[in-house]
């Protein structure tokens, strides 16, 4: 009988954000797949859950598939975890969902944490559309993107790590002018939690300031595009007429 994997979301920051149904599944599982074992297993002690763990991370994807998959054709039920978030969000997971989907393998994803989604909502920034770019390349293609971005009218969402965060900014400000609005939050749902909201020259400002520490996610404002918008006004008054 074929087994089954599950997605589970784990806490960004405060760990009471896990769900009751993540950690029943994790205590269920066979095997937990952990981006990192170590950070893993002080979670899995927290909530006193004693599992066997595999690493799964970015440098070992590719390789570790396989194995995995025979696992769960052997009919153990896998759970993967990333270190923080949603698994396949910037993390590993992609390529052992579709090559489950190939090999016709049930899995399943929960619903849970995620960094971006909150940053989002906090920025004040428009959210009934939004485009999610997640961490830039680092060297080759960057400054491509950037110029493809630049014409975005929705808000767009970025990662960055704390020692790129003020050359992100800056490259920012190059792309999309200093006076684009934007927000940077850090720390999501931890104790020091701080989301910086104002111009991109503002932003860049502060943290020029103040210790960087923690993973950020940085909104930036889109485009006005007031023709696409009153487009979109009229359609939306012809409607309700």
């Amino acid at each position: 009988m074929t087994g089954k994997l599950y997605l589970i979301p784990t806490p960004v920051g405060n760990l009471e954000d896990i769900t009751l149904r993540a950690l029943r599944l994790l205590k269920e599982a066979d095997l937990v797949l952990a981006e990192d074992t170590r950070n893993a297993g002080q979670l899995l002690r927290h909530f006193e859950i004693d599992k066997k763990m595999f690493s799964h991370h970015q440098h070992n994807e590719h390789k570790a598939v396989a194995e995995v998959i025979k696992f769960l054709k052997a009919g153990q039920t896998i759970a993967l975890i990333s270190d923080a978030g949603t698994p396949g969000i910037s993390d590993p997971g992609f390529l052992l969902v579709r090559e489950c989907i190939k090999e016709e393998i049930p899995l399943e994803t929960l619903p849970g944490a995620t960094a971006f989604v909150p940053a989002l909502v906090n920025s004040g920034l428009p959210c009934d559309r939004f485009c999610f770019e997640g961490f830039l390349p680092v060297k080759k293609g960057r400054q491509t993107r950037l110029k493809e971005l630049v014409q975005e009218d929705r808000t767009m969402i970025f990662y960055e790590s704390p020692h790129r965060l003020l050359k992100t900014l800056e490259e920012f400000i190059q792309y999309f002018g200093e006076d684009r609005q934007g927000c940077a939050s850090r720390e999501i749902s931890k104790v020091f939690e701080e989301n910086v909201r104002g111009t991109l020259k503002e932003i860049k400002s502060h943290f020029e300031n103040n210790v960087l520490k923690g993973e950020f996610v940085i909104c930036v404002g889109g485009t006005e595009a007031k023709e696409k918008r009153s487009k979109n006004k009229d359609k939306y008054t012809n409607n309700e007429d």
